[in-house]
């Protein structure tokens, strides 16, 4: 059970949309909570246990987990049990090999970091002047690549304890809604396979062709939040952080 939180805040004392969300949650349920600057995870100065929540970015949170004797978990973007929702070609790389191969055949390829750190933003590549997006990454980073589809929407699905919270449009036409059964049977495949969390955001999006397709899956424990209610967030970002903290040494 969470008795407290600690909340990052960007030094300045901003909280970014998804903070500002779980602390205006936990003031309406009498949770005491203290905002924080990443330097303290850093320095390992939050007294962290497993009554604790914390809420922040990517590298927070992996700073929070390793004080905590926690595994960070590793990346399941495009989760095995739901390839067949894909309706496209995705494989794993190395930034160097696919650099290699888009010079070669000039094919445009979609590439994102598969890492657990997000050493550049995923973009797609159909010119060689888009390679500067990556620029000073190692060669040998791994990334995803996938091949080019036409996406009319795309939304995001929030779960938690395998139940819907919420639908957020997100991008493109948002008269082209996703086909909500494939996305609940996408939840009955992921807990099937033992490839769910307690609490995660999956995305999915309508393409050119009218089939509802996989953009990617989120951990929950530290993912973006759109039009989502503050309760409903904060229950995923809960759910997906005590799961973890099951795992405590």
């Amino acid at each position: 059970m969470i008795t407290q939180a600690y909340i990052e805040e960007s030094g300045n004392g901003k909280l970014r949309h998804e903070s500002a969300l779980v602390a205006e949650e936990m003031k309406a349920r009498g949770i005491p909570y203290k905002t924080f600057t990443v330097k303290k995870i850093y320095r390992r100065q939050l007294p962290l246990d497993s009554m604790t929540l914390v809420v922040g970015d990517m590298d927070c949170m992996y700073g929070a987990l390793k004080q905590l004797g926690i595994d960070i978990p590793p990346n399941n973007d495009y989760p095995k049990s739901l390839s067949h929702l894909l309706h496209r070609k995705v494989w794993t790389t190395t930034l160097g090999a696919v650099k290699e191969s888009f010079l070669n055949s000039g094919v445009p390829v979609f590439i994102k970091p598969a890492g657990r750190k997000k050493v550049f933003t995923g973009f797609v590549c159909e010119d060689s002047n888009d390679l500067y997006r990556c620029l000073g990454v190692s060669r040998k980073e791994p990334v995803y690549c996938s091949e080019i589809v036409s996406w009319v929407s795309e939304f995001r699905v929030y779960v938690s304890n395998s139940q819907i919270l919420g639908v957020d449009f997100y991008r493109g036409d948002d008269s082209k809604s996703i086909d909500i059964t494939v996305v609940e049977q996408a939840i009955k495949d992921l807990d099937q396979a033992s490839e769910s969390y307690a609490g995660y955001a999956i995305d999915f999006g309508v393409l050119s062709s009218g089939e509802t397709a996989l953009v990617e899956m989120n951990d929950g424990f530290s993912v973006g939040a759109y039009s989502i209610d503050k309760s409903k967030y904060t229950d995923m970002t809960i759910s997906r952080w005590e799961e973890l903290l099951s795992y405590k040494i």
